[in-house]
């Protein structure tokens, strides 16, 4: 998925976490009052990654963040490269039967889904391991509510050609896409997954009804929103929504939603149909 050859490990620690988790040793000095303490069932995360410096990212601020802190959900980050062969840790090869680039090492990927199963249930419907490819099934709203009922997850991110098909069916992993098209590493799509996982969490949202509401909640696009100033640039707020009549705007709102969806998401709305059928 790049052109970047393998490169020497660096004295990167093995892992770190994120979250009210138990704290492992690091490089680096760090006020240790920082570090969030564990609660017991929360939801987890666990990244395998070859730039773990990545994470937490985005995830670590704004409700996301605040939620990691507050120990709704933790997040586990494992260098692959501690895992690589040889002297320089090597994690990939060239692909068997030629072709441009390096292809992920399945014995090193095993070693890595071997550390970080520990202590996670066996049962996939309870801890999906994914491996983000542009060639899984593509990731929606309905994915993302699978796996916040889940205990936790364990993500794979990809880099270079990708991962030899053997680890793959041997942990039955499943591959989720982002989209059709391709990324540098699978690290952008794993903050995403996480971040509309996270976001259904019990308490996570502020307003745990704008998950009902919202894009997709219901196989529809969301309606327009408006807010004050109650008209701009010479456009008015639509009166419907400043009638103060419930019923009327549900029902504003909703046909809304269909029109936009049928217009925008010919396939969503087909599959909107079939399902009221």
């Amino acid at each position: 998925m790049t052109d970047t050859p393998d490169t020497p490990a660096s004295d990167t620690p093995p892992s770190k976490s994120h979250g009210r988790i138990s704290i492992r040793a690091s490089l680096k000095p760090r006020d240790l009052m920082e570090e969030p303490l564990h609660v017991k069932d929360a939801w987890r995360a666990k990244i395998i990654t070859l730039m773990p410096d990545a994470f937490p990212g985005i995830l670590g601020i704004s409700l996301t963040g605040k939620a990691l802190d507050l120990g709704l959900w933790a997040l586990d980050v494992i260098n692959l490269r501690s895992f690589g062969q040889g002297k320089h840790l090597n994690v990939d090869d060239t692909p068997a039967g030629g072709g441009a680039g390096m292809v992920l090492r399945a014995d090193v990927l095993d070693a890595a889904l071997t550390d970080a199963a520990q202590h996670t249930p066996r049962d996939r419907n309870r801890w999906p391991v994914i491996y983000l490819s542009p060639r899984g099934k593509p990731f929606n709203q309905a994915m993302a509510r699978r796996f916040a009922a889940c205990d936790g997850v364990t993500l794979l991110c990809g880099r270079f050609e990708g991962v030899d098909q053997r680890l793959l069916d041997h942990h039955d992993i499943e591959e989720v896409s982002l989209g059709d098209f391709v990324l540098t590493g699978g690290e952008i799509a794993a903050t995403a997954l996480i971040d509309a996982t996270v976001r259904l969490l019990p308490k996570v949202l502020g307003n745990q009804e704008s998950t009902v509401e919202e894009s997709f909640s219901d196989g529809l696009l969301e309606h327009p929103q408006y807010t004050r100033p109650a008209i701009w640039n010479d456009l008015p707020i639509p009166e419907v929504l400043q009638s103060g009549n419930h019923a009327a705007i549900a029902k504003w709102r909703q046909a809304q939603a269909e029109e936009i969806t049928k217009t925008r998401r010919p396939d969503l709305w087909q599959a909107y149909l079939r399902r009221k059928a």
